[in-house]
């Protein structure tokens, strides 16, 4: 049992700390233990740390709105996501999120099973031969870049630097300190890359991108809107599934019953340890909400102007919706269709199909071809790779076989 925070205690601490970032569940089970929103005075801002007051929030953005409120600082917030359909609320986040709905919706999504199997398998089956593989760089990176931006329309040769863009786009959504003032410049850069790579004439008839510019000229969006419009496919639709499929697979070499387990199910299996997956690690750890007038959320007054922000890292452990087993990963744990890493309600991931698709299939295919997953303990250790918003990796090496590794001595 985590003893709750001190006063003191309470008044330093800091989500953004390398420490906290590295493993921020401690500081999370301590606030939990406090109540279901607490105010953090370095921050300025109110935690929502339980499940049932996050989903509350995201399911209200009458109170808790998204306009000038996903992220800690007004860079952001008043350039970066202008526009955007994360950052919309109402009207305009509807009118702007029936463009990508078009092409993300489950009818749509199911068409493309075929080719990201196919896809998934013949990475499966590459580092299945080499034995020894980085989750990441090996697996994660080239099967979601290459999904997306095939889609997109975008050309191949972007595909290396969209992931490292899209991680530094999460990392601005944090407050002012040394991690967003370093990854704005990568952001505008993804600005720019897009305002030439996706321009009109360059784009793919059919795809993704082309798509937007047609809702542009029938009407439905401004000419201005168009490209924030694709960040939405560029930012979330990357580095969070990036980092879920290598998360999932980390988690799997750790546990090998549940490897085998899934191996002999993946029909039901793969989905389930997805869900899992962003339940006990969320991609995204936490975005924020703007309080739009005084109010209060799950007992706690709220005052209006004020920020809010949503740890869906929290609400993931959190023992009041998964039990007291809520710190452990298992594929096998019933109601994981209620975590909220992908959102919910208005603000559900628009291409959380999509991503659910990706995972699923990498999965299952590399659980064909492999009898065992491991750590690969004779390569340099994972590195952590420590984001504001993103909870993610750099390197993860692993290993696969058709025999089990040796007992440890």
């Amino acid at each position: 049992m985590i003893t709750p925070l001190s006063d003191t205690a309470l008044r330093d601490a800091d989500l953004f700390s390398d420490e906290t970032l590295a493993d921020p569940y401690p500081l999370f089970a301590a606030l939990r233990d406090i109540g279901p929103v607490v105010y953090l005075p370095r921050h300025d801002l109110y935690a929502v740390v339980r499940h049932a007051a996050v989903r509350e929030a995201v399911n209200d953005p009458e109170r808790f709105s998204s306009d000038h409120g996903i992220a800690l600082n007004s860079t952001a917030n008043d350039q970066i996501l202008l526009d955007a359909v994360l950052a919309s609320d109402g009207a305009t986040h509807a009118r702007l999120r029936r463009v990508l709905s078009a092409q993300l919706a489950p009818r749509a999504i199911a068409q493309l099973r075929a080719s990201i199997l196919e896809h998934a398998g013949e990475l499966a089956d590459r580092v299945v031969a080499a034995e020894t593989f980085d989750a990441m760089h090996d697996l994660a990176v080239p099967f979601v870049t290459g999904v997306v931006t095939e889609l997109m329309g975008l050309p191949s040769e972007g595909n290396s630097r969209l992931a490292g863009w899209a991680d530094a786009t999460f990392n601005i959504f944090g407050p002012d300190n040394e991690r967003t003032r370093a990854s704005l410049p990568h952001s505008h850069a993804m600005m720019q890359y897009l305002s030439q790579a996706a321009h009109r004439d360059q784009v793919r008839p059919g795809s993704w991108l082309h798509a937007i510019y047609q809702a542009a000229d029938a009407g439905k969006i401004a000419e201005s809107e168009c490209l924030p419009l694709m960040t939405a496919y560029t930012v979330a639709s990357i580095d969070t599934t990036i980092q879920a499929i290598t998360n999932a697979l980390r988690l799997l070499a750790r546990h090998p019953q549940q490897w085998r387990d899934l191996r002999e199910d993946p029909a039901s299996l793969a989905p389930a340890a997805f869900r899992e997956t962003l339940r006990y690690e969320a991609p995204i750890q936490a975005l924020g909400r703007r309080i739009t007038r005084d109010t209060e959320l799950r007992g706690v007054p709220l005052p209006a102007g004020r920020q809010l922000w949503l740890l869906y890292g929290a609400a993931g452990r959190d023992r009041l919706q998964w039990g007291t087993d809520a710190d452990r990963f298992d594929i096998h744990r019933p109601g994981t269709e209620q975590q909220l890493s992908l959102g919910d309600g208005p603000h559900l991931c628009a291409g959380n199909h999509l991503a659910a698709m990706e995972a699923t299939a990498m999965l299952t295919m590399l659980a064909e071809r492999a009898p065992h997953l491991a750590l690969d303990t004779a390569a340099p250790p994972a590195r952590r790779r420590l984001n504001n918003v993103l909870r993610g990796w750099t390197t993860m090496p692993l290993s696969v076989s058709h025999e089990p590794p040796p007992a440890a001595s």
